[in-house]
């Protein structure tokens, strides 16, 4: 097997083309925005975007990465053999986390004890003390417990990750394993697995999504909302496997890598289109029908206000594009169009969390400027450096995996 792996030329000089050309817009940003003036809601509103765009990006970048960790998770738990071929391409995105955590981790603390009260309304003691529905909400929305269960949950996701990344690679190491050697090991993986997807539930699956990001429009909420943030952002996660998956293939790597794997990762990406667009409309639809003032306000900035055309282009990128062309088996085989729906979805899903966290952070701000994607090319070349770098130090397949033959000989 071809194992090893250098990067080649181009893919360097696009990482690092991409980090400059966000550090650029990073230092544009400090220097014409004024961040660090404190702005109440609407007095700046170039500083408020300043922090909603660096929140925006880092959470939806760290939770597709972190994404890929659940993949290998569930996966695990279902014993499942077909994806081991290509599951360096999972733990190499994963391995971005413990990156991405600190820079979310920087700016979330940056923001509330700043007292960004343009970002998080409920940083406000005087207004909270004054108002019912926040009042009865400060047990959780308060600046420690938000700081303490942000720096458990990013220190956990990274420890568990680690722990399982490890396991994979102490594999190399070890050699073929016999019947019970790899039984061993296929429990010992399984154990962890099993904690990183509770934890991944209590987290990604309800608090986080709470805390970062629906708490910006502190007085509506959804029982929907983690899952619709969790749909979100696993299958933009989908999609960034596939991409470094086509990529490396078309590099000559991964030769146990078929049609047949890579249908299986598109009928990932094209389920949870339609899962998310499941919840996209059973949120909104729920909402709308019942016509309860405290809820119709998220909506009506994004259906009938500014953000009109971003709500309904969220709609078009992440459920009629994908079910049009994945609707049938032959696309979802085809290197091409995978790649392109790769890039595609992923774009679509920066969409839907930038009109998750700008009406309540920008009003009737919506256009979309150089700036906001200068800081997504800085994220994109933070993830394209670290996978870069996981790429290079250990082998591209794990030749030891008890499931490998399994994966070799996958037929769907």
């Amino acid at each position: 097997m071809s194992t090893s792996f250098e990067l080649p030329g181009n893919y360097k000089k696009w990482t690092m083309g991409l980090i400059g050309a966000g550090l650029i817009a990073l230092l544009y940003g400090l220097i014409a925005f004024h961040p660090f003036e404190h702005a109440a809601h609407g007095e700046n509103i170039n500083s408020t975007r300043f922090w909603a765009v660096l929140l925006q990006n880092s959470v939806f970048f760290l939770l597709i990465c972190n994404a890929s960790m659940f993949f290998i998770g569930v996966t695990t738990l279902a014993m499942g053999g077909w994806q081991v071929a290509l599951k360096r391409v999972p733990e190499a995105i994963s391995s971005v986390v413990p990156v991405l955590g600190i820079i979310t981790f920087v700016v979330l603390m940056s923001i509330v004890w700043g007292g960004r009260t343009d970002i998080f309304h409920w940083l406000d003691k005087e207004a909270v003390a004054g108002d019912r529905v926040l009042n009865g909400k400060k047990g959780f929305l308060n600046p420690v417990f938000f700081s303490v269960w942000s720096t458990i949950t990013i220190f956990l996701w990274w420890f568990i990750g680690r722990k399982m990344r490890s396991f994979s690679i102490e594999s190399d190491k070890t050699g073929p394993m016999d019947y019970e050697t790899g039984k061993k090991w296929i429990n010992k993986n399984i154990l962890w697995a099993s904690f990183f997807i509770v934890f991944f539930g209590l987290t990604v699956g309800s608090t986080i999504p709470w805390l970062w990001i629906m708490s910006i429009d502190a007085h509506w909420y959804s029982t929907m909302f983690s899952w619709y943030t969790f749909a979100s952002s696993f299958v933009a996660g989908m999609s960034l496997i596939a991409l470094f998956v086509v990529f490396l293939k078309n590099r000559g790597q991964l030769e146990y890598v078929t049609d047949e794997h890579l249908h299986d990762v598109g009928k990932f990406m094209f389920a949870f289109s339609i899962f998310w667009t499941y919840l996209w409309f059973s949120q909104y639809m729920l909402i709308w029908y019942a016509n309860i003032p405290e809820e119709t306000g998220y909506f009506k900035i994004r259906v009938q206000g500014p953000f009109r055309g971003i709500f309904f282009l969220n709609l078009v990128l992440n459920f009629v594009c994908p079910l049009l062309i994945f609707m049938k088996k032959s696309p979802k085989r085809n290197w091409t169009l995978v790649t392109f729906m790769g890039v595609l979805i992923i774009f679509g899903h920066w969409i839907d969390f930038w009109q998750m966290v700008m009406p309540g952070t920008l009003g009737a701000h919506a256009e979309l400027m150089p700036f906001e994607f200068g800081i997504a090319a800085l994220f994109i070349g933070i993830i394209m450096w670290r996978v870069g770098v996981y790429f290079s130090s250990y082998p591209l397949t794990a030749r030891n995996h008890p499931f490998l033959k399994e994966s070799i000989i996958h037929h769907t």
